[in-house]
This record gives C-alpha cells, structure tokens and sequence, in this order.
C-alpha cells in the first residue's frame, strides 16, 4: 500500500492507520484483536509516546495475524465522531479490542500510558490470554505444557520441532518466543514452568530461562544460544533446517538437483561479501537501471555523476573495471550539455573508444545475494551491500582531507530517487532520509545510520510477498554473525554499537571480498573486443547501404542493387525499353555451376545477372501485404507490366509500388516476383520463381481466389454431396417402408 501520512504515525511505522470511514469495519468481528492508541497530534504527552508506540509495532510486527497495533489521530475534524463514540475524552488513550468483538463496542481501557515498550509487550500477552469465549485463531497455546501433553504432542501433531522453554512463572520469555514464531511453520513452541519437576528433573535442568529442542524419535536436545534470551531463541529456532515462514509462498530446496533458478546454485559464505554480486550491481544499475531513461537531464543527471564520483573514489574494484569507471566519470564531467542520452553513455559503457584494459560485467552472477526463486532477493541484496561497502571505505579513506559524511548517501539517495525502478521502496527510503539523515555530521554515523535504516526495511518487509522464504529478513548481523552486537536488558534487546562499529568496518573489508565465480578479466576483455567487431561490422554494412541510397533514388534512374551501379532510364519510355530489353534477352554471360545456388536463386540464370528495380524510391517504415496468387493474376505478362510501371510514374509525389520484370530464362516462362524494400536498407528479397504458364492456368481457375479459398470450396462440396446422397437414402427408405407394411 502506499505510504500514508497521518498524525504521528505512518504505515512505515508497522503502525495500522485508522480513520473515521473505516474504523469500525477494521475493529469489529475481526479475526485478531487490536489494541488502538487514540490520541492528538497536538498533545505533548502524546508526541513523547509516539516513539514508544513504533518501538512497540516494529518489535511485535511478527506477532500480526493475532493482535494488530493502530492509532487514530482524533485532532482530526475526520476522526472527531469516531473518538466521541468511543468515549475518548483524553490523549493518550489505549483501548483493547478482543477478536471477535461485537459491534458497538467501546473496547477496554488501559490505564498506563507511560509504561515502555518491553511493559506493553507482557501487557498485550496478558491480554491475550484474557480471551475466553473467542481465542484469536492465529494465536499459539501461551498456557504452559505438562508432561502428560508433551508424551502425546507427536501423535496429534505433524510438526518437525517442539521447542521447550524452561522458565519461572513470572517469566514472559517462553510466551514472547511463541509469538514471535507463529508464522513459521514445522515448529511449535510451549513453556514448561520451573515447578514442572518431572520435565526438569529428566533433562536435568538447571538454568531458568533455557531451551530445549523436543523431536518426533522421543529425543531432546538443548538449543545452543550466545545469550539466554527471547531474540536469541527466536533468531535460532528460525534458523532451524524445514523452519520457514508459512503461507502461500511454496517450499523450495537449495540443492542444485532440486533448485529452481535460472543457473546453478553456487555455494557461498554468509560471513563473507563477494565480488560477482558487486560486479552484478554495477552492471544491473547502470546497463539496466539507468538504461530505462533514454534522456537524462537535470537532477538525475546531477544524480548520476554523484553515483559514478563515489563508485570512482571508494569502490575496491578489479583494474578493468576501475579504468572503465573513470573513463565514464570523465566522460561525463566533459560534456557541458545539459542532457545525456543513454545511447551515448551506452557506448562509453562499450569501451567503444577502445581504452586499454577496461571492461565491465555484460551479465548478472549473484553469489550471496541469489535467492531460491528467480524473483527473490538479487539486484536489491547487492544494492544494499554496495552501499554499506561505499560508506565503509569513505569512512577508512584517507584520500580526502575534510570528507563530508553525507557524500555517499546522498549519492545513494539521489540514485533511489532518480533511477531505482520500485518506487514504492524509492518513496520509503527518502521518507527515512527526510526524517534522520541530515543528523549525520561524522563519517562513523554515516555508516551506522544507514545499517540502523537497512534494519528497518527489512523489520517492514519481515513476511511480506517479496520474503525469500529460505532467506527470512532478520535484524542484522544476525547473533550467528556477531554474537557479541547483541545483548539484552530487562526483556528488551538493544545493540552494542560499539561492536556494531567493529563488525560492519570488518565485514565490508576489502581484503575480506571474495572473488569466487567472478569472470577472468582476460575472458572478460576478449569478449568486449569481439562484440565491438561485430558491431562495427554491421555498422560499415549499415553505412554501405545507406550510401547506395541516394544513387538509387536521385532522378528516378534505375539502380542495380547487386553492385549499385546505376542504369539509364530517366524517362518512362527508357522504363519501357528497358523492361522489352530485359525481357528479350538470350543466355549469355558467364556460365556458373548450378549445385551451389540459392534457394531462391535460378540455376539456369547466369550467377552476374542483376535484377533490377525500376524508377525506385526508398519508402517510409510501413509493411505492406501483398498477395502472390493475386499479384501474378495481374501482371504475368510484360505489357501489362510496362503499363503498371507507366501508371506508378505519374504519381510523382506518391509512394511508388515495385516493379516486377520478366527475367531473361531458357524458356522464356519465368518471372521474378521481388518484394518491397524492408524497413531498414534498401535490400530486397526474391521469391521463388514460378513458371508462368502454370501460374497462367491455375489464375483462370481461381478467378482472383486464392488456394486456401479454392481448397475450402472443393471440402465444401464434397461435404455437400454427402449430405444430399444421406438425405436421398434416408428418404429412399422411408419410402419403402409403408410397401412392405401394406404387403405384410
């Protein structure tokens, strides 16, 4: 849906907008219950809350299908009567909805508004569980499990995991985790109270919070985590083999022998950056990207430099692509013109002027960024680690003796907002930047800023369609990744920065890019020289026929488009001879073997015979139908073709139709049908040779019709006396029939 501003809240947020029309339909007889924060944009108060109540919606966003979070802005004249229904006399106000509310419900207030968003979590779990008529469908067991349930869980379940998770009662961790898990499927989640001394005692327990796996065979296995924490539980349980989103999205496998991309799946490191998907981007963006912008001008030209300026002075490219990159960054600072057409940037991309060692990717490999369908991850993956390499090595360099923090991301952002072609995420990530990103004023936020908004998008993507069900968006670096970035404080995760600092200026090292799967730079440069052959060789072809253009047309004289040679015959009369001339002549000439002639060639005409089109003017790009049968009906004799050469010349200023003149054969019962000029060149193309008196014949039968009409005429008939010799035995028998009764 688009981005909808309201208040202090949008749907960016994970916060549920409501407004006056629709309020009720949303509310009422719904499946999940809602907890709404009414509230004025005006009120301070307010205001101070609003970052508790996206905290909230971003931390709990997995949590959808069975409580949703929204907010109705009441200082809005819109809203007004649904805040006076609802009995709303003071902001903030939060009221709780259950599933399956009744119409005309005023919902249940809570009375603490200045709780944090850690408090509000157990809250909403509490008021879950206060469900007693209605259980929101989607929402798990929170009740804790016995050890009478646990040895019957498998029989009536098809689940590959129980994750069991040992805690005190007055823990919320267990609880949380199953929320957090209720979208994935193949995994089912219960917390087995301290008290439970049966199970505790069995696996011998003795940590409070910990985790255990439970499996089909009757076996248990302890869940290893860096800390003993909800987001540590949840990352890993997620991260299980067969765990994935459910849905309608199809399950898929990773295995070559099974995987359903495109190419072969390429085994990666997920620690690792690699170079083939850096290589993809680049190719992507520019070739791709840009190239859906025939004339570029303006800001996103302004845009376009800045892209290639910082792509030239950060990126750790391979020499041949870095001198292509310059070449191109020079290109573009040269031309003072106020526009670029992408046709002129196209072949600077070609290496067209022929720069020593510079190429760049003509095809996309993704390595870490392929996903498991065609249509996931890609292009998008390797944005991203592209520019988080870019602020990395800005913030490292020492080339610039007073950087500007903002330089990559605002060629960052004005490459989104220019060229990215999903304007949807083009509007999100200029919101963000509007919001924060005038902030950054050091090269080290610059870097954290845009791994803090990277988490974001994925936070508000986690479970929409554009999910790789195999690759699920996570906060990242995952606690796989850098189990030291994570920690947490009384329930709520939070991120140790200075980690954060240490991991991302490592991970985006360019000593630690990997150039697996990349394409030899030799392989890569041969390739370039032999496309730039060929095209040159169509252009001299194209060149060539664009010459004989003018001596073909210029006075209406007769061109030969064998050797472009022109003929004399200015004049109608000169036409007419020419044709009787032509049509006269006697073998002669240089005699050739016949078995290695064109198909639509004469093996009795001499191979230098030139046919000719008479009186020819290039004509405009239009394509014409021409039917054969009709076509030689009418001109299969040279007068008539004299005539309709003396017809077309005196419609000087018309398009003129083709000639088509009787060829010099053996027989004399030959005739070359030659087709219009195509669209491009003044080349042509002749139709096979189609002897005259055969063609003669056969136009006398079908009076102008062709041989599918004449085809369809004889099928026709033939039904039709099939149909009358049935009627007439039918009727024949009929008739006996009252005879033989009568003689009975």
């Amino acid at each position: 849906p688009p981005v909808v501003e309201a208040g202090l809240y949008s749907q960016i947020d994970q916060v549920v907008v409501l407004i006056s029309d629709g309020i009720d339909s949303q509310l009422f007889n719904s499946s999940n219950a809602w907890l709404v924060e009414f509230y004025a944009s005006w009120c301070g108060h307010c205001q101070r809350f609003a970052p508790v109540w996206k905290a909230l919606a971003s931390d709990i966003t997995e949590w959808k299908p069975a409580i949703s979070l929204a907010a109705i802005d009441c200082a809005d004249s819109k809203n007004r009567i649904s805040c006076t229904h609802f009995e709303v006399n003071r902001y903030p106000t939060l009221k709780f909805f259950q599933a399956y509310s009744e119409s005309g419900s005023k919902g249940e207030v809570l009375q603490d508004t200045s709780s944090s968003a850690p408090k509000l979590r157990q809250l909403i779990i509490d008021l879950l569980e206060s469900h007693v008529e209605a259980w929101p469908p989607a929402c798990p067991p929170l009740e804790p499990i016995s050890a009478a349930e646990l040895s019957d869980f498998f029989k009536t379940s098809s689940e590959q995991y129980l994750a069991l998770v040992f805690e005190e009662a007055s823990s919320y961790v267990g609880r949380e985790v199953t929320m957090d898990l209720l979208q994935y499927e193949k995994i089912a989640v219960r917390r087995v109270l301290r008290s439970e001394d049966a199970l505790v005692s069995k696996l011998g327990v003795t940590h409070f919070p910990s985790c255990y796996l439970h499996f089909p065979n009757g076996t248990f296995s302890r869940l290893s985590v860096h800390v003993e924490a909800r987001s540590f539980y949840t990352y890993s349980l997620r991260m299980l083999p067969g765990v994935e989103r459910g849905g309608d999205k199809p399950s898929v496998s990773l295995g070559s022998e099974k995987n359903i991309t495109a190419e072969e799946w390429r085994q990666f490191d997920r620690s690792r950056v690699y170079m083939a998907d850096l290589e993809s981007c680049l190719y992507y963006s520019l070739r791709v990207e840009v190239g859906t912008h025939s004339t570029i001008s303006g800001e996103s030209l302004s845009a376009l430099k800045a892209y290639i300026t910082v792509l030239v002075k950060y990126f750790p490219g391979r020499p041949v692509v870095m001198t292509l990159l310059r070449s191109l960054e020079t290109w573009l600072k040269s031309r003072d013109d106020p526009e670029v057409q992408y046709t002129a940037l196209e072949k600077v991309l070609d290496n067209e002027v022929q720069i020593v060692d510079a190429a760049l990717p003509d095809a996309v490999r993704w390595v870490s960024c392929q996903g498991s369908q065609p249509h996931f991850r890609g292009y998008p993956c390797s944005l991203w680690i592209l520019f988080h390499l870019l602020t990395v090595q800005a913030a490292h360099s020492t080339h610039t003796p007073t950087p500007d923090p903002l330089e990559v991301l605002q060629a960052m952002h004005g490459y989104i907002q220019h060229f990215f072609s999903c304007r949807e995420c083009a509007t999100h990530f200029k919101s963000m930047a509007a919001e924060t990103m005038s902030r950054v004023d050091s090269l080290p936020k610059s870097v954290l800023w845009l791994w803090s908004r990277h988490n974001i998008v994925n936070n508000r993507l986690a479970g929409a369609p554009s999910e790789d069900p195999k690759f699920p968006k996570v906060l990242w670096p995952p606690p796989d990744l850098c189990p030291q970035c994570h920690s947490e404080l009384k329930g709520e995760h939070f991120w140790k920065m200075d980690h954060i600092w240490e991991f991302l200026g490592a991970y985006f090292s360019p000593d630690r890019i990997l150039p697996d799967y990349l394409e030899g730079e030799e392989e890569l440069l041969t390739r370039q020289r032999e496309k730039l052959a060929t095209r040159k060789k169509e252009a001299a072809r194209l060149a060539e026929r664009k010459a004989r253009g003018p001596e073909e047309v210029a006075g209406g004289q007769v061109a030969d488009v064998g050797k472009g040679e022109p003929e004399v015959g200015e004049g109608e009369e000169e036409g007419e001879e020419e044709g009787e001339e032509m049509g006269n002549q006697k073998e002669g000439g240089v005699q050739e073997e016949t078995a290695n002639h064109a198909p639509w060639e004469n093996p009795e005409l001499p191979r230098n015979h030139k046919p000719s089109i008479i009186n020819m003017k290039q004509r405009e790009m239009e394509e014409d139908i021409v039917d054969l049968d009709s076509f030689v009906d009418k001109h299969y004799k040279s007068k008539a073709l004299r005539a309709h050469r003396r017809s077309i010349q005196k419609r000087e200023d018309k398009r003129r139709p083709l000639q088509i003149q009787p060829e010099d054969s053996e027989a004399g019962d030959y005739v070359v049908v030659q087709s219009h000029l195509r669209k491009r060149g003044l080349g042509y193309v002749m139709a096979r040779e189609v002897p005259l008196q055969k063609q003669h014949w056969l136009s006398m039968l079908s009076v102008g019709f062709s041989r599918l009409d004449i085809s369809l005429c004889v099928l026709l008939y033939f039904l039709s006396s099939m149909c009358l010799l049935g009627m007439y035995l039918f009727l024949k028998m009929r008739l006996r029939m009252p005879r033989v009764k009568l003689a009975l």
